[in-house]
Parts: structure tokens; C-alpha cells; sequence
């Protein structure tokens, strides 16, 4: 039984690209998404998977036992083994999507239906107490944080859509309070917080499930043979960068035989390991550069 939850932010720093397998579709290549909602989200298979590799190839050179303890043995030691890993993970889930707008060059949209669902897990799976402000989001729909978004203070322009907002005080906390957890104290992230606070908009749900399931990144890919023309072509779906996603992991204590440590010391074993390396990639295409992450846990 799993007793530690900490909530981790991911910011994607170059596409991403968590595979779904083909489609019967014009994209060839898709994303994962949520059956009944469509939002984009990265499975957590998918997740454990990348992070596991990375402990694997961790300059601090954790031993493989450790990572065992972790993640759980190799598939072909499982049975020799005998036991899973103390280690688990939530579906990161889309928190803040990134869209084209006429001022401010993009904004950062999320909805009522995104914020309660943060908000229900955050308190009820990680025990953690969000602001105040959280509370009746839904009556927040069609704010933003600032006017530095808005066109005559009423208008917001986004990609060829126009929508009539205001600006609210408690939009504004809610941007501030983001900007703390996601981008931390490195000073090297200091224009992004201050972007974050100042770009924060919160669309009604119908809206915001448009623009994420509409305004991906569709790129065509082929191969070129040695005459210079084409082999094949097909098209890929990635989650654009500077998409805010975010999960929970979940500690229980060792479950391998004879070790004693708690789950408090697998957390921190983990937290330790991971916060030394912080960017990392996830899903395909990771020799052209795609899939780099940063996280931030709380």
C-alpha cells in the first residue's frame, strides 16, 4: 500500500511525443490522450519507463539493486525475484496548455474542469491544501491573470478565435501560486514565472478541449533515399513545448525481502536522485531531439 504521494510538475522543453501506436486517422502517429476527454496526457507506464532508464544511466551511478528496490526487477528476474517495486505513478495529466495569441506572443490556457480535477487530487490523493482562491473555479471561466494579454483590456485574440474576457484577482493568485511550484526559486526561470503570472487565462471546458485537441503540432516525416526523393511520408502528433503537465508519485515501503527501508526513505532516495538531474526525455523521436522534460516536485 502506497503511504507517500509527492506531485510533480513536468514542463516540456522540446516536443513530446507519448506514442498511442497508429491510427486509422490523417495523423499517422497520434499521442496518448483520455478516452472521454481527449486531453493529452502521458501514460504512466510510459512515465515509469522513462524515469527507470534514467536511473539506470544516472551519473550518480545508483546501483542496480537500488533501482530494483525502486522500480521493480527486470521483467526477466521477476519471477527469480519475486517482488514489485516500492515506487509508483499517476497519468500526468494536462494542466497548462500553450496557445498562439495576438498579444504576448502565447498564452497559457487551462479550464474549470482542469483545475477542479487538480485540485480534487492534489487534496484528496497528495494531502496537499491548495489557496483559497481554487475554490469555485467555474465562476473564473473567461478570466485572466493580467491585461497584458488582452486587446482594449476585453478582447483576447487566440490563433483566429476571439473571446471576450476580464481580467480577476483571483486568476491572478492562481498564475502566482503556479509560477512558485512549477518554476521554483532558480533564478534562471525567473522570465518564465513572470510570464506565467502574467499569461494565465482560464477558458470554459469546451474551449479549452478545442485548442488541445485542434492545436498539437502535426509534423510530416519522410525518407529520402539515395536518389533524393521521397520513400515514404507519414505524420506525427506532438504535445507542444511549454506544456505544463503534472503527476503524482506514490512510495510504500521496500517490498523486496530482508530490506526495512520505509516509505519515507524510498521517497527521499527518489526525490534525491531525480532532483540531480531534473531534465530528462520521454517518449519518441529522442535522437532528433524531442521529448525533453524539466520537473519540479513539491
Amino acid at each position: 500500500m502506497f503511504k507517500i504521494f509527492r506531485p510533480m510538475f513536468i514542463i516540456v522543453e522540446t516536443s513530446l511525443h507519448p506514442g498511442s501506436g497508429g491510427d486509422v486517422g490523417v495523423v499517422d502517429l497520434p499521442i496518448q490522450r483520455e478516452k472521454h476527454t481527449h486531453f493529452p496526457k502521458i501514460e504512466a507506464s510510459t512515465l515509469k519507463g522513462s524515469i527507470r532508464e534514467l536511473f539506470e544511466n544516472n551519473n550518480n551511478n545508483i546501483k542496480s539493486e537500488d533501482v530494483f528496490k525502486l522500480f521493480g526487477p527486470e521483467p526477466e528476474r521477476k519471477e527469480e525475484e519475486g517482488y514489485a517495486g516500492a515506487l509508483g505513478f499517476m497519468d500526468a495529466r494536462i494542466l497548462l496548455f500553450p496557445v498562439k495569441s495576438l498579444k504576448d506572443i502565447f498564452v497559457w490556457v487551462t479550464s474549470p474542469m482542469v483545475l477542479e480535477r487538480f485540485q480534487k487530487e492534489f487534496k484528496k490523493i497528495a494531502k496537499i491544501d491548495l489557496p483559497c482562491k481554487f475554490k469555485d473555479v467555474k465562476l473564473l471561466q473567461n478570466t485572466a491573470s493580467s491585461n497584458n494579454v488582452l486587446v482594449n483590456g476585453t478582447k483576447l485574440v487566440l490563433e483566429e478565435f476571439t473571446y471576450d474576457v476580464q481580467t480577476s484577482k483571483d486568476t491572478t493568485e492562481i498564475a502566482r501560486w503556479f509560477a512558485e511550484k512549477i518554476f521554483g526559486s532558480d533564478s534562471e526561470y525567473q522570465y518564465w514565472k513572470t510570464k506565467l503570472e502574467q499569461s494565465l487565462v482560464i477558458l470554459p471546458d469546451e474551449e479549452f478541449e478545442s485548442f488541445v485537441r485542434n492545436s498539437t503540432e502535426i509534423i510530416a516525416r519522410n525518407i529520402i533515399n539515395d536518389k533524393g526523393t521521397s520513400g515514404n511520408l507519414w505524420y506525427e502528433e506532438y504535445i507542444p513545448q511549454d506544456t505544463i503537465l503534472y503527476t503524482i508519485v506514490m512510495a510504500s515501503q521496500s517490498r523486496k525481502e530482508n530490506e526495512n527501508k520505509n516509505a519515507n526513505q524510498i521517497m527521499k532516495e527518489f526525490v534525491e536522485n531525480i532532483r540531480s538531474v531534473q531534465v530528462f526525455q520521454i517518449g519518441g523521436n529522442q535522437t532528433i531531439g524531442k521529448g525533453f522534460v524539466r520537473i519540479n516536485i513539491i
